[in-house]
């Protein structure tokens, strides 16, 4: 059997998942909790758009926002303090936003092959 779509968008839903949920194990409750879990789910949720859409850009952007928000919330935050969750914030963002760098270059090559596989491509027109 085999998987469908890049291995760098489902490494980013595990990730996110990874992160939304770690909120739970390093004690965050309130808002730094609640930004582990929003980031977390915004990092699924454009990971799973760029499965659908694989030449879509804007959808991997959106996996490198979530990283990069993430490797800077702890000092947005300022929670360094907390070993726990500074190093997954660092490590998962960092890991996250290499992993949407490497989703967007394998977009932009999908979109030169075949520009039907991006959002804005499509032809509504009746061929005369």
């Amino acid at each position: 059997m085999r998987v469908k779509g890049r291995w760098a968008d489902w490494g980013a839903i595990a990730l996110g998942l990874v992160v939304g949920l770690s909120w739970i194990a390093h004690g965050m409750y309130g808002f730094s909790g609640g930004l582990f879990f929003i980031l977390g789910l915004g990092v699924i949720l454009a990971a799973t758009m760029s499965l659908t859409r694989p030449g879509a850009l804007t959808t991997e952007m959106g996996v490198i926002a979530g990283g990069v928000l993430l490797f800077a919330l702890p000092w947005l935050l300022g929670f360094t303090h907390i070993p726990g969750a500074a190093l997954t914030a660092w490590i998962g963002g960092g890991a996250i936003l290499i992993l949407g760098v490497y989703g967007l270059t394998k977009a932009r090559a999908a979109r030169r092959r075949d520009p039907e596989l991006a959002w804005g491509a499509h032809d509504n027109r009746v061929p005369e």
